[in-house]
């Protein structure tokens, strides 16, 4: 007898072959039968007819800042509207974990890891508080080096004396121990930027006895690219690590089109035997915490004049507002409403958006064989987040498959399930197969899309009609169940 049967759908496995007819059965929070379905529904059970819908597994966002959100936000709604029902956190450095409950834990990441709270210090106390708030939906997390290094060393811009490598050391491996599935860095922010290769590499290498990943934030991504994605994959060559390239892009004008030869440096060092990864979000913008991108010396014009405000405590009234028609208001120039802004009290904790991108480079990721997809949704929902947070995988659904062609969609399906779980670790997920965990998406192919806007960026995508987190119906024509059904993963094991 079966708790949960979802009749008449078009089942994409995630394995990226073409869609069967069928019915998928779910029993004690696993999927049980796939084909045709004879037997019945338990006592409580439910059965739903797709009428022909396209049934996949859940999606998987390989790039989420969502450690502090489990616990502001259990019930997810941004990601579940969306179709996702894990994510992989703790990215660009930046992780809940370590911490000291009488230190702030914001404060390094400038608002990227708001909304942490609690009394842990690591990861096995962080998923019990997590799980205690009753998550909508599953989470894998990453050790963090900003995190660990602002821990152990403060602000500090020198190199660890080896009584503070040896702490940061612990403090990653702990984190591997307890199921993190790899460290991450983001050496575009501080105190990442700080850090010389030989320090990362000396770190990655705990990730080498549990065949985990490194996962990176470059040091640069627009005119020093090639440079970081060589320093990047000279890391985890010495560090014997698989190398995972986050949200890869080529930023600003006149690097545009590079993407093509950082993909085939990547390429190369594949062909030569070393294990890398990528992913993208698909949009020509990106967002993050202002100050890391400006000179306080000398701001750039041309990017302060390409700046949204997405957050921004220290003035409420700008976040949604391009910097450079906030500066035609007040008769400024846009480097002076920057330099406003960030020596505000709290100006430091201002998110921005930057359009940056290329959509040609957009698609030219998409079309690299096994690249992934990673919202890097900032989930600051008290301000205009970038659309991203809402948007993405219904976005590549909509534009990059049904509308251009760039993927056809048993592979884009694909690249955002089976290659995410395989590459992350999350086991028996990512496929609609027998014995594995019942993450389901319900859509129609004809329908979905996102609806998120940049003026509008909390608007829900259309045509993501159930959504099965663990066998539990999450989300259903767009209402939230309430059900918290979520789990804290570990890598390659057990929740």
């Amino acid at each position: 007898m079966h708790d949960l049967i979802i009749r008449n759908a078009q089942i994409l496995d995630g394995s990226g072959a073409d869609p069967v007819a069928g019915d998928v059965a779910v029993s004690a929070g696993r999927i049980t039968e796939v084909g045709r379905i004879t037997a019945g529904l338990g006592p409580a059970g439910e059965e739903i007819d797709a009428n022909g819908a396209v049934l996949s597994p859940g999606f998987i966002d390989t790039h989420a800042h969502d450690d502090g959100a489990f616990i502001r936000y259990p019930g997810m709604e941004f990601k579940l509207a969306q179709g996702v029902t894990s994510v992989v956190s703790g990215n660009c450095g930046f992780s809940a974990i370590p911490a000291d409950p009488q230190q702030d834990s914001v404060a390094a990441s400038g608002g990227i890891l708001a909304g942490l709270s609690g009394e842990f210090t690591d990861l096995d106390g962080y998923f019990s508080t997590v799980m205690a708030a009753g998550p909508a939906i599953n989470n894998m997390m990453l050790v963090g080096h900003n995190t660990v290094r602002t821990l152990v060393m403060g602000a500090a811009k020198g190199p660890p004396n080896q009584t503070q490598m040896a702490a940061m050391k612990d403090h990653v491996r702990r984190a591997l121990e307890q199921g993190a599935c790899g460290f991450s860095t983001g050496l575009i922010y501080r105190p990442g930027r700080y850090s010389a290769t030989e320090e990362v590499i000396e770190l990655a290498c705990e990730a080498e006895a549990y065949d985990a990943l490194y996962a990176t934030h470059m040091r640069n991504e627009g005119n020093h690219l090639l440079r970081a994605v060589e320093e990047s994959l000279h890391i985890a060559k010495s560090s014997n690590v698989h190398l995972h390239i986050s949200h890869h892009k080529a930023a600003g004008p006149a690097n545009w089109g590079k993407v093509r030869d950082s993909l085939a440096l990547v390429d190369q060092a594949m062909a030569d035997g070393q294990r890398v990864t990528l992913d993208v979000y698909p949009y020509t913008a990106g967002s993050g915490r202002m100050i890391e991108y400006f000179d306080l010396q000398k701001i750039d014009p041309v990017l302060a004049s390409s700046i949204r405000i997405a957050s921004c405590p220290a003035c409420r009234a700008y976040e949604g507002r391009m910097v450079k028609d906030i500066a035609s208001e007040q008769d400024k120039s846009a480097a002076e409403v920057v330099l406003e802004i960030l020596t505000a009290p709290r100006g430091d904790r201002t998110l921005c958006i930057q359009f940056i991108i290329d959509e040609a480079d957009v698609v030219t990721n998409l079309s690299h064989a096994d690249m992934m997809v990673g919202s890097d949704g900032i989930p600051a929902l008290n301000g205009k987040p970038h659309p991203r947070l809402f948007g993405t995988f219904p976005r590549i659904l909509g534009r990059y498959v049904r509308e251009q062609g760039v993927l056809s969609l048993p592979e884009a399906v694909r690249r955002m399930t089976s290659l995410s779980a395989e590459t992350f670790g999350l086991a028996e997920r990512g496929e609609i197969k027998p014995g594995y965990w019942a993450d389901l998406v319900l859509f129609d192919p004809a329908v979905v899309v996102d609806m998120a806007t940049y003026d509008e960026p909390k608007t829900p995508p259309a045509g993501i009609q159930l959504v099965v987190v663990n066998g539990k119906i999450a989300l259903r024509d767009g209402e939230h169940s309430g059900v918290g059904a979520g789990q804290m993963l570990r890598y390659r094991g057990g929740s």
